[in-house]
């Protein structure tokens, strides 16, 4: 039941945010807010992960990777905890697993209209309408998702 709670929360608070018309997408794994400006108008790879999944551990250094690749073009790779992990939790799973790039503490699933996945990893590709485009289950490269993300219509460098 607990575990229930701290998956659901964060979408309550999303939606909440969404209603109120609030712009920032909430902390990211270090406390610090993530302004709307850092991930609207931009290609959004949103990624998400759970310390326990083995695929998902594997995927991340090319998450890295695409991450750094692709720094000066409209895209950003950001990633969320599936188990809801928040505060300290979140960071010390971040830090652990090596992962470089933006992940969000709350949930962007209501503000994006993604659908839950019962599967790990899943990425979402999202344009920068802010319209999720495609829904990628297992394990991700990085070539692959330039790829994916050049056939949608993303200019890359």
């Amino acid at each position: 039941m607990l575990k229930t709670w701290r998956r659901l929360l964060p979408l309550a608070v999303g939606l909440l945010l969404a209603a109120c018309g609030g712009e920032d997408w909430g902390p990211d794994q270090h406390g610090r807010p993530v302004a709307a400006e850092q991930l609207e108008g931009r290609w959004l790879v949103v990624n998400y992960w759970a310390e326990w999944c083995g695929p998902c551990r594997r995927e991340i250094p090319e998450l890295n990777r695409l991450a750094e690749e692709l720094q000066s073009a409209p895209v950003r790779v950001v990633g969320v905890n599936f188990d809801a992990l928040q505060g300290e939790e979140l960071a010390r799973a971040v830090e652990a697993l090596g992962i470089r790039y933006a992940n969000l503490a709350q949930d962007p699933a209501p503000r994006l209209g993604l659908a839950p996945s019962q599967v790990l990893p899943v990425t979402w590709l999202v344009d920068p309408q802010g319209r999720a485009r495609e829904q990628l289950s297992g394990e991700q490269t990085a070539s692959g998702l330039r790829e994916r993300l050049r056939a949608l219509g993303a200019t890359l460098p």
